[in-house]
């Protein structure tokens, strides 16, 4: 019990120490010698902690789905099917690929969090200080800026993976082109999506919706440092 008391006195003493920062006026570090330092270990951790926060969020259940400015859609030609696919779930052929593809996404994103670690431990001290005078997503979108395609190259095998532990890719082959009733409904709508096709559209929406919600924490930490550290005290408790 003394070492885990000690070792949030630590975490709190460490927390207070970089938020304090991150909430400190510019004129008042860019006078201190230390301040590249600093701003870069403050902006790696606020960042870090950022990026774990919002795929938490990301990775319950339903939660893509829930929020219409991320949710993921069916790729084009599927879109257009979706009446035909409503009969099919009905029919028992299909169950809900939607639901399913979202699903994917959430569990991709529980999958994610050291694939964002690993780039935001990339950042140098200069790209800190940068940041951390460039708005309340500052953070978030230098990440998307300078990380998104080798994020996304990342995020692609984890989707895939997700993909199949939902089902969703064997969804698809009941739509598409294959012999038996799915094969027939697949050629009646049109439907002529490849897995690869389906893997490539899961992943192109995730990440925009993965970088809305680490801008989301972000601003958040920024604007309300106090709250924010205690969410991330809370957070270590539970471990």
């Amino acid at each position: 019990m003394a070492f885990r008391n000690l070792h949030l006195a630590l975490a709190l003493a460490a927390t207070s120490a970089t938020l304090a920062f991150v909430a400190m006026p510019t004129p008042a570090f860019a006078q201190t010698a230390k301040a590249p330092k600093t701003a870069g270990g403050s902006m790696k951790g606020l960042l870090g902690t950022a990026s774990d926060s919002a795929l938490d969020r990301l990775s319950r259940p339903g939660a893509f789905y829930a929020d219409q400015a991320v949710r993921i859609l069916l790729p084009g030609p599927l879109q257009k099917a979706t009446r035909l696919m409503s009969l099919t779930d009905k029919a028992g052929l299909t169950t809900n690929l939607t639901r399913s593809i979202n699903d994917a996404a959430g569990l991709a994103a529980q999958e994610a969090k050291p694939v964002f670690r690993s780039a935001i431990d990339s950042m140098t001290l200069t790209d800190g200080v940068g940041i951390v005078t460039g708005g309340d997503t500052g953070g978030t979108q230098y990440l998307r800026r300078t990380s998104g395609e080798v994020l996304r190259q990342k995020m692609r095998p984890l989707v895939s993976d997700a993909l199949g532990r939902t089902g969703a890719l064997k969804q698809l082959d009941t739509l598409g082109s294959g012999g038996g009733n799915g094969g027939m409904l697949g050629a009646l709508a049109g439907v002529n999506i490849s897995r690869d096709g389906l893997i490539d559209s899961v992943t192109d929406q995730a990440m925009p919706g993965i970088f809305t919600y680490i801008g989301r924490e972000e601003a958040t930490f920024r604007q309300n440092p106090l709250k924010a550290g205690q969410r991330l005290l809370d957070s270590i408790r539970q471990r």
